[in-house]
């Protein structure tokens, strides 16, 4: 239904645009900014490969069926290509929300969080946000509480409209990879094309003990199943023999139901070791990336992704997430760097701290091994948080881009703000950045508002 505004909300709403239309061009205009000495070395490796839109290719993708998965007609061009022209893409922006309950406002059982989760999703939707992602999490109050993604996405499915929903990540591990694949098939069927697959290994042992699955195995059980679960989406019938599998589908059986996005939803693996980021890009896969690492850290990782994408074959180079890098950062907007400061410090070091203290400071960059600057706000906000005015962040997210070749930020941020701090950041980012960032690509949103 057309949203109807008066002329005072309308006028408020041009002022606006001019805003961001005003800080574009003077983004445009500046001087280039002072970048390390990787960005050169990070720009050679980007300018080789074309980074396709998703949201371009999909409809072409849906419409076209793989040979190897019962598709007729003519295999779908490869993503990616080493000679391709480079092509310069709007970076996309999704929020990263793990369910972790803030405890003097969510008291145990801490049931209150998935509301406040929930009101936050369907924000972002209104807002213009391309994204949201979910994160599993088993049997501690100390993070995320989600024991089932798949049953959160069904869920959002029928509460917003527009916004891609995403798991990130899924335990694969803890997993059958068959049901994986039937799930992420129907969350899309649900969403009408809107299901994103984020896999990952897991990082913490007491989901894996409490589940009775061997910690130490998680990654070569992850390699087993990643297997069968691209064996499922391309040939939808599956005959395994191995070490932590064992499937033997009839001929005459298929596996159901097939997704809207064809072969399968964009798939991207959460990543931050040298060989785990090899096998996202092998493996025809985007990238994910933690919160922590700064930005000569996540464009070492990225470049390491570049230079196994060439080994990815077809079909599973036709992935629609392949060659895009989302980078996960903590994310704050305020009127001014001061404001912005004042509101984030206390709950973000706290936050952090928490971290490096529970040993799962892995996968937030391994801040334990970084010393005193790691916890010290004004060091983390010089290549690793975004936190600032606008102004400010859109000068660091061009920085991160242009320094890494991320193709996508995924805000992040601890439940410690309180839920108006938080949803004005949101707001603003969606008002005052994004409009900026993605050019012309879309109208600049109403404050949902």
């Amino acid at each position: 239904m057309p949203e109807h505004r008066s002329d005072g909300q309308q006028n408020g709403r041009n002022g606006r645009q001019l805003t961001a239309a005003s800080r574009q061009r003077r983004w445009r205009d500046s001087a280039s900014l002072e970048l390390p000495a990787i960005a050169a070395e990070t720009s050679a490796i980007t300018s080789a490969l074309a980074i396709q839109d998703s949201r371009s290719l999909r409809s072409a993708t849906c419409q076209t069926r793989a040979s190897s998965g019962g598709f007729a007609g003519a295999r779908p061009p490869a993503l990616y290509s080493p000679d391709a022209l480079p092509q310069e893409a709007p970076m996309k922006f999704g929020v990263l929300f793990t369910s972790h309950p803030d405890h003097k406002t969510e008291p145990h059982p801490h049931r209150a969080v998935h509301a406040r989760v929930t009101r936050e999703v369907m924000l972002c939707d209104r807002l213009g946000y391309d994204h949201c992602w979910i994160a599993e999490h088993h049997f501690s109050n100390q993070y995320g509480i989600l024991p089932d993604p798949f049953a959160y996405l069904a869920y959002l499915a029928a509460k917003t409209r527009r916004i891609q929903l995403g798991a990130a990540v899924m335990i694969l591990p803890l997993h059958n990879p068959l049901r994986v694949a039937e799930n992420a098939a129907f969350i899309d069927i649900l969403s009408n094309g809107r299901m994103q697959l984020g896999l990952g290994s897991g990082y913490r042992p007491y989901e894996f003990e409490g589940l009775g699955i061997d910690f130490e195995a998680r990654l070569d059980i992850q390699e087993e199943g990643i297997g069968i679960l691209l064996d499922a989406f391309h040939k939808h019938r599956v005959r395994h023999d191995g070490r932590f599998f064992k499937h033997h589908m009839r001929p005459e059986d298929e596996i159901f139901p097939y997704p809207v996005q064809m072969p399968h939803p964009p798939i991207y693996l959460g990543a931050g070791t040298e060989r785990s980021i090899a096998q996202a890009a092998k493996r025809g896969f985007g990238l994910m990336l933690s919160t922590l690492g700064d930005f000569q850290t996540v464009a070492g990782q990225i470049a390491i992704y570049r230079r196994h994408m060439k080994e990815a074959p077809a079909p599973l180079n036709q992935n629609t997430a392949f060659g895009h890098v989302d980078v996960a950062r903590w994310v704050y907007v305020a009127k001014t760097d001061a404001q912005a400061k004042a509101d984030s410090a206390e709950g973000l070091i706290r936050h952090i701290s928490h971290f490096a203290g529970t040993g799962t400071a892995g996968y937030l960059g391994r801040v334990s091994e970084k010393g005193g600057d790691a916890l010290d706000y004004d060091k983390l906000s010089e290549a690793t948080i975004l936190h600032g005015s606008p102004d400010t962040v859109i000068q660091k997210i061009q920085m991160l881009k242009r320094v890494t070749g991320a193709t996508s930020v995924l805000l992040h941020y601890p439940p410690y703000y309180g839920n108006d701090k938080a949803q004005a950041s949101l707001r603003l980012f969606a008002r005052e950045v994004m409009p900026v960032l993605h050019g012309e690509e879309r109208p600049l949103v109403a404050a949902a508002e």
